[in-house]
């Protein structure tokens, strides 16, 4: 089987560009193509590898597949934020639609589309001639019930912040009041959305021109049989069939995400079946019926278009690493800004390249705009890169992810001539940069973000007891011991009491190893994986370190006693802000407004650089505040109480 090949294209939606990949076999065998439409929000983070393996299977099979982000999500163009996002994104829809038709010559479409996507695709269908067909994957069936089912995600997520102390009671307040719009794990939905969600109901709409449609529900909860039969009424020629993996590929944290493997196959094969074939080449001599990795083709031919401009900036998709294809995306200031200072933001845990609300794309654009130059990349594994031989995808704490990083900032340096460096990154992202400022790369300052590591994990996977787990033991285990149900459980045997003992014990073990670094470093010995020495000798490298904690993170504690009173000695050169109101993955837009102003002012103020005309959407300069043993986190004046 020949190479796929995998091209980032640009396209227009209206006066604005919509991201994407299309994928394709050498000599494709079908003359219709696939159109990905991608879910709402946090599912599409969750989902993002599972719709490349989908691109990657069907383009193997001989369909032209792509795979591409709507307005105001991934690394498309921004939307207003008042926009009715359900009537643009259908036209963004119908744009790919044309996009993949005029590419690739094929004359037919089929829309597979997932969750509120299904819905969009099934929307577009009704105004698309060209739509040959749909593949529905847990559609939303009634936007209402939708509607409600976000109220009460983001309900739940507030209450558990509530409970954790990590958002006052101001901020709920503020997060449940408003214009009448929704925010979801860090994506919003307008109060136009909303409005035009509550009144659609797929099985009052008029049937799609679709003729043929797949829908594949959940097996554990289905709820779209009632609306296949109902499209099989209609005339419509309609498959119905429930598999299982729908949680584990959209409702499952990024890192723990798996590819519905059976659910790949079958999508082939109906594909195969309902699509009009040409004849046949050799690229689509895939086994359609057995193992979907088997459909993968080997190698992957990456193409990369020119840039993207908009409002004086400019972004690119790029390819760099010499081991593994490393993909990222590049946003450049406009002509005639400085080019001589760079970023790297690296992966926040499992999410490809644009966080958690599009914080890195946010991110990218101020500071590009400012004259940085800012790559954000996929680690190998994550994203759009590829894996390394031998290793598994989504694993978040690599040991080669310090190699990473050093092939992006070659990368900056050779393309740009770049001369001061900048890595930062959120969660592992976090912990990642610092690894490599203490490997010795060539870079001038970290911004870590609420780290929960600063040396690699313990056991044999991220689910095993934890240093962070350990920290917060004392007041998550204290509380706990004061409730009633908490002690009915250990006494029905339902809390995992083997946990609790590890948790700890490995407590204890932390005090009394801080305690031994410190009186060590005196003696100058050290011991591994001693972070107060590490900071010191990354200090005297002239490399300047900033971290930023939301209140209440365990990362505080840990850094606290692992850095011991090697933190007293850093002086300016290492700087801790705290956000109070924020989660750990700064999820409420206030919160992520914040975290912008904080950072861009430690990158702005350390690089010796000068905002005056930014000065008023950057906000007033911040406090630096150097960390103290009796005080470990000050709160500076952008962490202001909410």
């Amino acid at each position: 089987m020949g190479a796929i090949t995998r091209e980032a294209v640009y396209f227009p939606a209206e006066d604005r560009r919509l991201f994407g990949w299309l994928h394709c076999a050498p000599s494709h065998s079908s003359d219709t193509g696939l159109v990905i439409c991608k879910p709402f929000g946090y599912e599409a983070i969750c989902g993002h590898r599972t719709f490349r393996a989908f691109a990657e299977a069907a383009a193997a099979a001989g369909f032209p597949t792509l795979r591409f982000d709507y307005l105001g999500t991934g690394d498309s163009g921004d939307i207003d934020a008042a926009a009715d996002q359900i009537e643009a994104w259908s036209r963004d829809i119908l744009a790919a639609v044309d996009e993949v038709r005029g590419r690739t010559g094929v004359r037919r479409v089929c829309l597979l589309g997932f969750r509120l996507g299904a819905l969009l695709a099934t929307l577009a269908a009704r105004s698309a001639g060209s739509v040959h067909s749909l593949i529905l994957v847990a559609p939303v069936i009634s936007g209402r019930r939708y509607v409600s089912e976000m109220r009460t995600t983001r309900l739940a997520a507030q209450l558990a912040a509530n409970a954790r102390g990590s958002v006052g009671e101001s901020g709920i307040a503020r997060a449940t009041a408003g214009d009448g719009s929704i925010e979801v794990s860090g994506h919003s939905a307008s109060a136009a959305t909303i409005s035009k969600l509550m009144g659609i109901e797929l099985s009052a709409l008029s049937a799609p021109t679709a003729s043929q449609v797949l829908i594949i529900d959940r097996s554990d909860l289905p709820a779209a049989r009632t609306f296949a039969a109902d499209l099989s009424g209609r005339g419509v020629s309609t498959e119905y069939l429930e598999l299982p993996g729908f949680v584990e590929m959209l409702m499952t944290a990024p890192q723990f995400a798996r590819i519905p493997k059976q659910m790949i196959a079958v999508t082939c094969d109906w594909l195969r079946r309902s699509a009009p074939q040409q004849t046949p080449t050799a690229s689509a001599s895939g086994n359609l019926d057995g193992d979907p990795e088997t459909m993968v083709p080997p190698t992957t031919v990456l193409a990369l278009p020119g840039r993207a401009s908009d409002a004086g900036l400019s972004e690119r998709p790029v390819q760099f690493g010499v081991e593994v294809q490393l993909s990222g995306i590049v946003t450049e200031p406009g002509p005639g800004q400085s080019r001589q200072r760079a970023v790297v933001l690296v992966n926040a845990g499992g999410d490809y390249h644009v966080c958690v609300g599009r914080l890195y794309v946010s991110l990218a654009r101020c500071w590009a705009r400012t004259g940085y130059i800012v790559l954000r990349m996929d680690l190998a594994g994550l994203g759009d890169s590829d894996t390394r031989l031998g290793r598994p995808d989504n694993d978040i704490f690599p040991a080669a992810a310090v190699d990473d990083i050093s092939a992006a900032i070659g990368f900056l340096q050779q393309q740009y001539g770049v001369g001061d460096v900048t890595v930062a990154g959120l969660c592992s992202g976090a912990y990642h940069a610092l690894q490599a400022a203490i490997r010795g790369l060539s870079l001038n300052r970290i911004l870590l973000v609420n780290p929960e590591n600063f040396f690699p994990p313990l056991g044999a996977n991220l689910r095993d007891v934890q240093l962070s787990e350990a920290v917060s033991a004392g007041s998550v285990y204290g509380e706990r011991m004061r409730s009633f149900k908490y002690w009915k459980k250990v006494l029905t045997g339902h809390a995992d009491v083997w946990r609790i003992a590890k948790v700890y014990t490995l407590r204890i073990r932390l005090a009394l190893t801080a305690r031994l670094r410190d009186i060590l470093r005196y003696a100058h010995i050290h011991l591994p994986n001693d972070l107060g020495w590490q900071l010191e000798r990354i200090a005297a490298r002239g490399v300047q370190t900033m971290i930023v904690f939301a209140r209440g993170e365990p990362g505080i504690e840990l850094l606290r006693i692992e850095g011991g009173s090697a933190l007293e000695r850093l002086g300016q050169g290492f700087r801790v802000h705290m956000i109070d109101g924020a989660d750990h993955m700064f999820s409420r837009a206030e919160s992520r407004a914040i975290l912008q102003k904080v950072l861009s002012e430690e990158l702005f103020t350390s690089s010796g650089r000068k905002m005056a005309a930014d000065q008023a959407a950057i906000g007033e300069p911040l406090t630096e505040v150097v960390i103290q043993r009796s005080d470990p986190v000050s709160r500076t004046s952008g962490g202001a109480g909410h």
